[in-house]
């Protein structure tokens, strides 16, 4: 056991070399930071996603089975493809990584003062070591854990467990060496690293530095690593699903052009069937020929540009959130925000304004004061009460680089200085003669002043104040004699109870010193009510989210009543419905089974520790939820890290962005409703993407395989394929990613974790769509009445040229049907500006191509007439999906529909 040791007031301090061996030997002040990945790594990692891993395998086979008759076109344009899709992702998350580890390294340049070599000093955070003595000053922010040897400090240590309300922080005349890794916040005597002295001076012996402080433990927490997103899951069941199609494709093309060359081209003669069979390098010939086809089925049914598609789509929502004060760091963050099912919410800051302020005060006539301007109407108790609030107060005015703003002191004071300054009483002659600091052993605090008014006013808890309250001030400045003592007790119970901290204001004609005897005979100035306010739009955001199907639930290191005041505020917490509170004692009680249990019910925890919030996102993800966590301090990080998306709020600590996907720039919860609204704007505009790309190339596939029975080699040439790639893949891209948020879609639930990206109604819609577009192809080749309407030659250079056009215009005609699932298909099409603008552009260039492509592109002009045929021909691609539309709905209810979307 060490020895316990008593300290003087005057320290010389370590020495240059006993801080050398002190580092040495308890280690550095500073978080070592988790394995950064380099650029490579990035990009390596990048190549891990399911669709990038089908590209590649299809690049191979591409090259490799087209050695002979090379296809450039579609290599490269496979090979751009996965360079652009990995390349976009890599730099903005490695460049997020950089702009973060900046911050850290500038956290680390903060100086404190520490007694080294018999002096006071300066130096960084980061050379602090075990063994220092540093002094604590206002505004300072604590760069270790350590003891108090000597002064006494307020300290703000809601970074490292979310309450709000200054904890007092004595000397300890004796050091016990064995109790120095106490991590009690409630502890009088302990200081913890990254808390802020609010008022006061001290000396604190630093016990801990670096990880082994409370604050390095929760930054080793953040080591834990996500699990995969939504998106990624279900994209690898996407992934999966085209397989087999270009598996089943690939292996049909093989089967039929076999027996196409071997039975039909020897006309099911047995003879002729055996004479082909022996000739084996006609065999070879042919079976090379069936195997190229069959790769050429595999690489069409392969969407390269989906991969592309997704990270233009995410990365162009990002750069729209940000108007909204919503910042992305990750990505993918986006579309998870969008799939939550359930959302723990940090209280201050988030659901109300942030900062303590006078919301109501009761003057001793019992009168309620909720509109401070009435208030300050009435001018001769006005004035009081502003001299009250401002000649006894530890806080000062300051300037914040905007406004005048309360500075120094607790929340408290600034919030009473903030409330007298609302309505400043210009002029006012007053001059402070003495004065009793606040302590937390007298519960009040006291100042003798002279001029306009000459008595000594009194702040303080009213169970301190109000028991020796004779008079009261009336609204014009006199004084009247208090007999409603009972009614202003019944009103503080009730304020109280509402979740307001209460200040009594008195005034005394005894002198500072004869107070701390005792009091008598004070006059009540009145009853301030001090609350952080809930935030204008709160309720409102809430009931949106809770609309959404997304449970929100209100994590706070507030007390038990604060926490259900505005759980009630705001609508979260009604106990009618069976909702549940729970406080942190309560959940250390109970299984995680029983949690689970009781899980759908909590709408609000108090008192809470990190350990309770990552408990609650890990037991939430054991249930298979989307769970998603917001949080600004130190103690929300390893819950914001673990969530399947983490929302921190961009005036919190640089540990909890670190932590986060998501950085609400405002720090208002209605900014996390409109990341989920663009969360599932992104996910639906994926969806209509893939409808579109899988319907051309489940057409393109089946054309293949069909015009080889038909007589016809090549219908679609590399080069027209390549044109198509470029629709398809990069151009969709970008006018599907431009997809309006819709209000609507926040009155949908939200999709389960593991329902997979290609739903009922998908599959309905692109069977249909391009079953039918086949059909319009194979019957536009092979139908004569439509073959009349071209011109003859004989290439048939025309006919080819229509057909072409009619491939394409289809596919610009089923964008309109994928792009949304109302029968009006120009429906919001006006927000979508990309969508317009491309598709239009499209068409301009298809009609260049038909007229000027030539023998590059196959394509030799049509006639006005000729053209007209195409265009109605491709046009019915739109009233058979009306059809497909109404009959759906039709057949099923509107609730039945949605479940399908």
């Amino acid at each position: 056991m060490h020895a316990m040791k008593n300290y003087n007031k005057i320290y010389r301090g370590l020495s240059s070399d006993e801080a050398a061996k002190s580092r040495k030997t308890f280690g550095a002040n500073i978080i070592e930071p988790g394995k950064r990945k380099t650029f490579l790594s990035h990009y390596a990692a990048s190549f891990a996603d399911p669709t990038i891993k089908i590209l590649l395998v299809a690049l191979g086979l591409n090259i490799l089975l087209f050695i002979e008759n090379f296809n450039w076109y579609e290599s490269i344009g496979i090979a751009v493809s996965i360079i652009l899709a990995t390349m976009v992702s890599s730099i903005s998350e490695y460049g997020s990584q950089l702009a973060f580890e900046k911050l850290v390294e500038d956290a680390q340049k903060i100086k404190c003062k520490v007694y080294r070599d018999g002096s006071l000093t300066e130096v960084p955070t980061s050379e602090v070591v075990k063994g220092d003595f540093v002094k604590l000053e206002q505004g300072d922010r604590i760069p270790a854990d350590g003891i108090l040897i000597d002064g006494q400090v307020d300290v703000d240590q809601s970074p490292l467990n979310g309450e709000t309300k200054e904890a007092h922080k004595v000397s300890a005349a004796i050091v016990d060496y064995d109790k120095t890794d106490d991590l009690n916040f409630s502890n009088p005597h302990l200081v913890f690293n990254s808390s802020t002295v609010c008022q006061g001076s001290a000396t604190m012996l630093v016990t801990a530095v670096g990880e082994k402080t409370y604050y390095g433990s929760l930054a080793r927490e953040l080591q834990h690593d996500k699990s995969d997103s939504p998106l990624k899951e279900r994209l690898k069941d996407l992934a999966a699903f085209i397989s087999r199609i270009g598996y089943l494709g690939a292996f049909l093309i093989l089967v039929s052009s076999l027996f196409k060359s071997i039975a039909m081209d020897n006309h099911f003669n047995m003879a002729e069937i055996i004479m082909y069979m022996s000739n084996p390098y006609t065999l070879a010939q042919d079976v090379i020929r069936a195997l190229t086809l069959a790769v050429t089925i595999i690489v069409v049914a392969v969407p390269e540009g989906l991969p592309v598609m997704i990270t233009v789509v995410l990365s162009s929502n990002m750069k729209r959130m940000i108007k909204d004060n919503v910042l992305v760091r990750k990505l993918v963050g986006i579309e998870t925000a969008g799939s939550l099912n359930i959302l723990f919410t940090d209280k201050t800051g988030t659901l109300t304004v942030g900062k303590m302020q006078v919301s109501k005060f009761i003057t001793g006539n019992g009168k309620i004061y909720e509109n401070m301007h009435n208030l300050k109407e009435e001018k001769n108790l006005w004035k009081i009460i502003y001299i009250s609030s401002v000649y006894n107060n530890g806080s000062t005015i300051g300037h914040d680089g905007k406004k005048q703003s309360p500075v120094g002191g607790n929340s408290t004071d600034r919030a009473m200085l903030g409330f007298a300054m609302s309505y400043p009483v210009i002029n006012a002659d007053v001059r402070k003669l003495s004065e009793i600091s606040f302590d937390s052993k007298n519960k009040f605090s006291a100042s003798s002043v002279t001029g306009d008014l000459n008595v000594t006013l009194l702040k303080g808890a009213p169970d301190k104040i109000l028991p020796f309250c004779t008079h009261y001030y009336c609204e014009d400045g006199t004084k009247s004699e208090l007999n409603n003592i009972f009614q202003i007790n019944k009103l503080t119970k009730d304020m109280s109870s509402a979740g307001n901290r209460l200040l009594a204001l008195a005034t005394s004609d005894a002198a500072t010193d004869k107070l701390l005897k005792g009091f008598s005979n004070l006059t009540l100035v009145g009853i301030a009510c001090i609350k952080d306010e809930l935030r204008e739009d709160a309720a409102k955001s809430i009931e949106e989210v809770t609309n959404a199907g997304v449970q929100v639930v209100m994590i706070t290191g507030d007390g038990k009543e604060t926490a259900v005041s505005i759980g009630k505020e705001s609508n979260l917490l009604d106990y009618a419905r069976g909702d549940i509170v729970l406080t942190s004692d309560e959940m250390k009680n109970m299984t995680d089974d029983q949690l689970k249990k009781a899980l759908p019910k909590i709408r609000v925890v108090a008192r809470a520790l990190p350990s309770d919030k990552s408990r609650l996102v890990r037991l939430s993800q054991e249930m298979n939820l989307v769970a998603g966590m917001t949080g600004d301090g130190v103690n929300d990080a390893p819950a914001l890290k673990r969530a399947d998306v983490g929302f921190s709020l961009g005036s919190g600590t640089e540990v909890a962005k670190e932590a986060s996907d998501i950085v609400i720039l405002d720090d208002n919860f209605s900014s996390i409703v409109k990341a989920i609204l663009y969360g599932r704007t992104i996910f639906k505009s994926i969806r209509k993407f893939i409808v579109f790309q899988l319907t051309i190339n489940i057409c393109a596939m089946s054309i293949t395989l069909i015009s080889q029975f038909l007589g016809i080699e090549t219908p679609i040439t590399v080069t027209q394929m390549l044109w198509i790639n470029m629709v398809m893949d990069t151009l969709a891209g970008l006018a599907f990613a431009g997809e309006a948020p819709l209000p609507e879609y926040m009155e949908e639930l939200p999709k389960k974790k593991g329902e997979k990206i290609i739903n009922d109604y998908m599959e309905n819609q692109i069977v249909i769509s391009a079953v039918y577009t086949t059909f319009l192809c194979i019957l536009f080749l092979k139908f004569p009445g439509i073959g009349s309407r071209f011109r003859y030659s004989a290439g048939s250079e025309y006919m080819m040229t229509g057909f072409f056009a009619l491939f394409m215009f289809c596919a610009i005609f089923n964008s309109l049907n994928a792009r949304t699932q109302r029968i009006n298909i120009m429906s919001n099409i006006i927000k979508n500006k990309s969508f317009v603008t491309i598709m239009s552009l499209v068409c301009i260039i298809q009609i260049l191509i038909l007229y000027f492509g030539g023998r590059v592109f196959r394509t030799y002009g049509l006639t006005t007439g000729e053209l007209l045929t195409v265009l109605s021909i491709s046009f019915t691609v739109i009233p058979l999906d009306l059809m497909r539309k109404s009959f759906l709905r039709l057949c099923h209810t509107k609730e039945e529909v949605a479940k399908f979307l």
